[in-house]
C-alpha cells in the first residue's frame, strides 16, 4: 500500500471504523469453523514484556503460527523475530502499526500485549476487521471502552479472550465452587490482595524520543505530551494516562478471582477506596497509589481489596481469601472459626475441577495433574477460535470486562477523593468493622515499612460512589459520570458506534 493510500485508509478508519472498512465475510477469519489441523495465524501486538510470554506459547502449540510481531519500538523486532524462527521455523512480519496486519485476510486474530490505554481500540479494531482477540488485562482503560469493547465483541460475532490465567487454574476453579458450594458458610468477605515490590521510579526528564521509537504511535489514544524514558517500556503502569496503578496491573486478577466468588448475578452497587503514593525517599514521578485500600459492596457480600507496593520479597502477598459466617477459606484449607488449623478442601473437587480445566485442545490431561494456567489459557483462546465456541471461553470478554470495571470503579473513587489527616480518630469506613480493621492494619504497615510518622501525614479518602450496574453509570454524581470516558487523540478514537 503506498503511503498517499495508508494516509487515506487511516482517515476513513478513524472516522468511519473498520466495519466500512473491511468486508469481514469469505475468509477463515468471518467465523467458519477450522478443524484441529488447521493453521491459526496469529499477531502478537506489543512485544517488549508480555507479550513475550504471547509469543512463547503461540510458537510451542501446533498449527499456530505467530505471522505478525506489531510494536511502535521498531529496535524490539531483530531479536523477537529470530527467536520465533529459532522456535517455530517460519519468519513473523514486523509492522509498527497494527492497523497493517489487520489488512491481512488470511490473519485469523490478534493477541494484545500493548500499555492499557490502547487495549479496547485495538481489540475494537480487530473485532470490526474480522479477527479474534486475545487481550491481556485489564481490558480497558476506562469504563466506557471496555463497554464498548464487549458490544463490538458481539456486533462482529468475534471470540475474545482477557487473560486471567486464574480462570484456567484448577486449583482456583476447586476454590470457587467451595465458596460458591455453600458448604463453608455465607460468603461474607471475597478479600483479594496484590502487595508486591514497587520500588521508586525516579524522576526523568523530558527527551527527544529514539528515532527507532514512533511516540505518537505509542501514545495512541491518550493525550499528547512529551516524551521520557519513564513511559516506556514499563512505567507507564503509574501514569493515569496510560496505566491503571497496581489494581489494574497485578490485582485486577485478584479483582477477578474475588468477583468470580460472589454469588450467581451479584454486580457491584458502590465503591470507596483510599490510599497514597508513600514512602519514597527521592523525587518520585508516579502518580498512581503504590498503597491502596477498596472496598466493594455487592448487596450483601463485600469485596475487600488491598496492594501494598512498599513490601519485600519476604512479605508480599498475592492472593485471594474467603470470610464466610462459618470461617475463612485460603490456601485451599477452611479454617473454622476458633480454629487453627485448616480442614483441606476435598481433594476429589480438585481432582475434578484439574480434569475439567485440562480437557483443552492438545493439552489433554487425564490424569488431573497440575498445568501451566497460562499455557492453558492460551491453548483454551486457540480452541475457541477453531470452535467458534464463544461458550467455551474461560474469561470471555464479558466476565474479564466486569471484572476490570471494578478496578475502575477503585480508581474513580480513589481519584475523587480528598487529602485526610491520619489521626488516632479517622473512622472512615464508619460503623463497617472489618473495613476498619484493614484500614488500621494499613496504617501499621506504613508505620513499620514506610517508617513514617502518621501525625501531621495525609491520606486520601476516596468519595462513596452509587454505581448501576446495568446502566454502567453512577447514581447522582455528574462529576463520576464525566469520568466513565475521556477524550480521545484523533484519530485513536473509540468509537461511540462500533
Amino acid at each position: 500500500m503506498s503511503r498517499h493510500n495508508r494516509r487515506d485508509f487511516i482517515k476513513h478508519s478513524a472516522a468511519a471504523g473498520f466495519a466500512a472498512t473491511f468486508a469481514v465475510s469469505g475468509t477463515k477469519a468471518s467465523g467458519n469453523i477450522l478443524g484441529a489441523n488447521d493453521r491459526v495465524r496469529i499477531a502478537v501486538v506489543g512485544i517488549n514484556s508480555r507479550g513475550q510470554g504471547h509469543i512463547h506459547n503461540y510458537c510451542r502449540m501446533k498449527n499456530v503460527e505467530v505471522a505478525y510481531l506489531v510494536d511502535p519500538d521498531i529496535r524490539l523486532f531483530p531479536m523477537r523475530s529470530r527467536w520465533v524462527k529459532d522456535h517455530a521455523g517460519n519468519t513473523p512480519k514486523c509492522v509498527p502499526d497494527l492497523r497493517e496486519a489487520l489488512e491481512d485476510n488470511s490473519l485469523d486474530a490478534i493477541s494484545i500485549a500493548s500499555p492499557n490505554h490502547w487495549h479496547s481500540l485495538q481489540a475494537i479494531w480487530a473485532c470490526q476487521a474480522g479477527k479474534d482477540v486475545y487481550v491481556e488485562k485489564p481490558c480497558s482503560h476506562n469504563i466506557f471502552e471496555g463497554r464498548k469493547l464487549v458490544e463490538a465483541a458481539r456486533k462482529y460475532d468475534r471470540i475474545v479472550q482477557q487473560g486471567s490465567q486464574s480462570r484456567s487454574d484448577a486449583d482456583w476453579i476447586a476454590t470457587i465452587e467451595a465458596v460458591r458450594g455453600g458448604k463453608y458458610g455465607k460468603l461474607l468477605i471475597a478479600y483479594g490482595y496484590a502487595s508486591k515490590p514497587r520500588r521508586s521510579i525516579g524522576f526523568k526528564l523530558p527527551k527527544t524520543p529514539p528515532k527507532e521509537v514512533d511516540f505518537n504511535l505509542w501514545l495512541g489514544p491518550a493525550p499528547q505530551q512529551p516524551y521520557h524514558e519513564n513511559l516506556v517500556h514499563y512505567n507507564w503502569h503509574w501514569f493515569w494516562d496510560f496505566g491503571n496503578g497496581e489494581i489494574g496491573n497485578q490485582g485486577v486478577h485478584q479483582m477477578d478471582i474475588a468477583r468470580w466468588a460472589m454469588p450467581e448475578g451479584a454486580v457491584p452497587r458502590s465503591a470507596i477506596s483510599l490510599g497514597g503514593r508513600y514512602g519514597y525517599q527521592t523525587q518520585d514521578q508516579g502518580q498512581t497509589p503504590n498503597t491502596q485500600f477498596t472496598v466493594i459492596d455487592f448487596g450483601g457480600p463485600k469485596l475487600f481489596f488491598e496492594d501494598r507496593g512498599l513490601v519485600d520479597r519476604n512479605s508480599m502477598k498475592v492472593t485471594n481469601e474467603f470470610y464466610t459466617d462459618e470461617g475463612v477459606i485460603k490456601g485451599g484449607k477452611f479454617y473454622a472459626k476458633g480454629k487453627t488449623v485448616g480442614e483441606p478442601l476435598p481433594g476429589g473437587a480438585v481432582d475434578e475441577a484439574r480434569k475439567r480445566v485440562t480437557l483443552s485442545g492438545q493439552l489433554v490431561n487425564p490424569d488431573g495433574k497440575w498445568q501451566d494456567p497460562t499455557k492453558l489459557h492460551f491453548a483454551n483462546f486457540i480452541d475457541c477460535v477453531r470452535s467458534r465456541r464463544r461458550d467455551q471461553l474461560r474469561a470471555e470478554i464479558l466476565e474479564g470486562n466486569r471484572s476490570t470495571e471494578l478496578c475502575h470503579l477503585g480508581n474513580l473513587s480513589y481519584q475523587l477523593g480528598k487529602e485526610i489527616s491520619f489521626n488516632r480518630g479517622s473512622k472512615p469506613f464508619g460503623d463497617d468493622q472489618d473495613a476498619q480493621e484493614s484500614f488500621e492494619s494499613m496504617k501499621e504497615h506504613l508505620t513499620d515499612a514506610a517508617r513514617m510518622r502518621l501525625e501531621g501525614a495525609t491520606y486520601r479518602l476516596g468519595r462513596k460512589l452509587a454505581f448501576d450496574a446495568a446502566a454502567g453509570r453512577f447514581i447522582d454524581d455528574d462529576e463520576a459520570n464525566e469520568l466513565l470516558t475521556r477524550p480521545y487523540r484523533s484519530p485513536f478514537v473509540v468509537p461511540e458506534q462500533v
